[in-house]
């Protein structure tokens, strides 16, 4: 799908593809919203789509995140999803794209073990005393 996309779109989007799926082995890209690439480790990561002007990564839980890198630059008075727009000619900061999935699969994470049922925690805290 992204291959399709012929012009800077393309290549931007392959580049953010590349740094998301090397931030962490486990994370599944799917497409979904008819051709969006999808990126979900213990819940959903991001999603990344090319529009006429920009390439938006949107990420799901983006408001929670630590942006130290101020990386963020759409979506900022949402109170949940925060997004990268990146227009022609921006330059993709690796490094700071990578640490931001990381905290959002650790976002993930720590949210997954709040949800958990009483019983589940109950186990997992028996096991590390053991």
């Amino acid at each position: 799908m992204i291959a399709g996309i012929t012009d800077w779109r393309g290549k931007t989007l392959a580049e953010v593809r590349k740094v998301i799926l090397d931030a962490d082995k486990a994370i599944v890209e799917e497409w979904k919203w008819m051709g969006s690439p999808v990126w979900k480790r213990d819940g959903m990561i991001a999603v990344g789509n090319a529009h006429k002007e920009k390439v938006k990564l949107t990420f799901s839980h983006g408001a929670k995140l630590a942006d130290p890198d101020q990386l963020f630059n759409a979506g900022l008075d949402g109170g949940t999803w925060r997004a990268i727009d990146f227009y022609e000619g921006d330059k993709v900061n690796k490094r700071a794209l990578k640490n931001l999935v990381r905290a959002a699969i650790e976002y993930n994470l720590t949210k997954l073990k709040k949800n958990a049922p009483a019983s589940a925690r109950t186990k997992a805290s028996k096991s590390k005393t053991a």
